[in-house]
């Protein structure tokens, strides 16, 4: 019922208006906790108690405060034994969690010691906004330098009035495809959708799927599938038939909220449940109207929330996940999992084609609360219009994108730093050509190509949800009440997604492919949104400024 905090947490925040207690409950001791004095009540009594009801029952879980020690270690999660870079011991499954306005106390300890891999990083928490502390965003020479081996860092943020799913992974070259990544969830205890579910917790209802590597990340060069999908960090490969598959365990007549991620680094996955439907209610971390539909295309860094209702005969049932590159279908179990529900024997279900009949059409999703994009409703009718061009050069195993004409180049000082050390004027900030300078309190619309490469891009924005006024596959704008999300597929060739946005956020925002193979190559452009603001807005921690000269020691 209890962990134990094995760590002390070292930022200069908690050497501030701390105070040390001992706390003895059922015989456990939590020995010398620190608690920030601004602590809500709920992240207080979390911390102090332990509460079960803020630690589920995955392993490794922690939240809002807690350390995530990273380290490498061998795992099989297909049936190849091969190293990774874990969390918390884990890849794919240690879980962050915490309540709708929480703030979040994240000590990231670098235990990495093998240098075949990456041994310096960095951590991204995907889809929160990080208004005020854009220094705890994650992205290495964007928002941080790397923390080193040897070394620890506290991240420090607000949720504010952010709830729904989001995941956490390394943002320092292409380290989260050795497996430095997991989920992160917010709950809301006034969700305007429990009405529709009746469980949502965290050993049945969060879902992860991603694809898997043999070798490490760093000598793979721009590969084109992997060798397996994993469904929560588990899965199969033609060599490994009779590997454990992941099994989601249900009760008939119960209705759970699951909380599908595709912590991928390259493939989408087209999901289905066979004999079952999926009400979707979220997309990014943003309530949406439910939509029901048998099959859902997932692209990585995208998160949809789900009702699933075990309705049907009691059994087991496939869980799919055709990946869109790599080896497809589902011959000997691959690219699978196994709903079973209470009752039914121990065994797989017998092989199965599943039908789509309603496949999710993206631009049938509409916002919950607040839809509408901003700006006029015509083409550019915004204050800053941008129509980026893509391009790729080189060989397809090893070659560049360019947006714009020019592809992104880590800059040895991170942008953040950039402006708040001095070092350069707004108008001047390196990389040259990669960062877009945007005025506070502006709407802003991108456009964006589709069929780079022959491939659909997934692009993520950071800081930002944004409305999705042309979707992939579609000729219609539509101002009224487009999806909003954080990730959006630029679709295939004649394809122009284009989204909408307001500067809201003063910092240096990453936009980019979420291939993670293709940012390193590239394909990702800053947005350094109100940079006079951002001296007066952004306090990075006496920590933080210690990063950059600590990494640059290594070189």
């Amino acid at each position: 019922m209890f962990n134990r905090l094995r760590r002390k947490l070292t930022s200069e925040a908690w050497h501030s208006h701390t105070f040390q207690r001992r706390y003895k409950v059922t015989g456990k001791v939590c020995l010398a906790l620190q608690v920030d004095m601004t602590f809500s009540l709920f992240s207080l009594l979390a911390l102090v108690l332990v509460l079960p009801s803020s630690f589920g029952h995955r392993q490794g879980t922690i939240g809002p405060v807690g350390d995530l020690v990273i380290s490498n270690g061998k795992v099989s999660p297909d049936g190849f034994k091969r190293y990774a870079v874990l969390a918390n011991s884990q890849i794919d499954n240690t879980l962050i969690r915490g309540n709708k306005g929480d703030k979040f106390r994240i000590n990231v300890v670098n235990e990495l010691d093998n240098n075949t891999y990456v041994e310096s990083t960095s951590i991204h928490w995907h889809g929160l906004f990080q208004k005020g502390t854009a220094w705890a965003d994650g992205p290495a020479f964007v928002n941080q330098c790397p923390i080193v081996t040897g070394d620890s860092f506290l991240y420090n943020f607000d949720s504010a009035n952010q709830a729904g799913t989001f995941w956490y992974h390394s943002h320092l070259t292409t380290q989260y495809c050795d497996g430095l990544r997991g989920p992160f969830i917010i709950y809301d205890p006034h969700d305007p959708h429990a009405h529709l579910y009746d469980i949502d917790d965290d050993s049945t209802s969060i879902l992860t799927l991603s694809d898997w590597y043999d070798k490490p990340a760093k000598l793979l060069g721009l590969p084109t599938g992997s060798n397996s999908t994993l469904i929560n960090g588990l899965g199969r490969r033609n060599e490994t038939p009779t590997h454990d598959l992941a099994v989601v365990k249900v009760k008939k007549g119960t209705r759970y909220r699951i909380r599908m991620i595709n912590l991928g680094c390259e493939a989408s996955f087209r999901f289905s449940i066979y004999n079952h439907t999926m009400t979707i209610i979220e997309v990014d971390g943003i309530n949406h109207i439910p939509y029901t539909v048998d099959e859902i295309e997932i692209f990585s860094g995208q998160r949809y929330s789900f009702v699933l209702n075990a309705n049907q005969k009691i059994g087991n049932y496939w869980i799919r996940a055709d990946p869109s590159v790599g080896t497809q279908g589902f011959e000997n179990g691959i690219n699978s999992a196994i709903l079973r529900y209470n009752g039914a024997d121990n065994v797989e279900p017998d092989p199965v084609l599943i039908p789509s009949v309603v496949r999710m059409d993206e631009s049938l999703l509409v916002p919950l609360e607040n839809p509408g994009a901003p700006g006029l409703p015509e083409i550019g009718g915004v204050d800053v219009a941008l129509n980026l061009a893509f391009d790729f050069s080189g060989p397809q195993d090893s070659g560049n994108f360019t947006i714009n004409n020019y592809s992104f180049i880590p800059p040895t000082t991170p942008v953040l730093l950039q402006i708040l050390s001095g070092a350069q004027k707004p108008d001047n900030l390196l990389p040259k050509g990669s960062i877009y300078s945007l005025p506070l309190n502006s709407t802003v619309e991108i456009s964006m190509p589709g069929g780079i490469r022959n491939e659909a891009h997934p692009f993520h924005l950071h800081g930002h949800t944004f409305d999705v006024v042309r979707t992939a596959g579609s000729l219609v704008y539509n101002y009224e009440n487009p999806v909003r999300r954080d990730v959006v597929s630029t679709g295939n060739t004649n394809d122009n997604v284009t989204i909408r946005f307001t500067t809201d956020n003063p910092g240096p925002w990453f936009l980019h492919c979420h291939i993670d193979w293709h940012l390193e190559a590239g394909f990702a452009i800053v947005f350094a949104e109100a940079t006079k603001k951002w001296n007066d807005t952004i306090h990075p921690t006496h920590q933080w400024d210690q990063l950059c000269p600590k990494y640059n020691d290594t070189l």
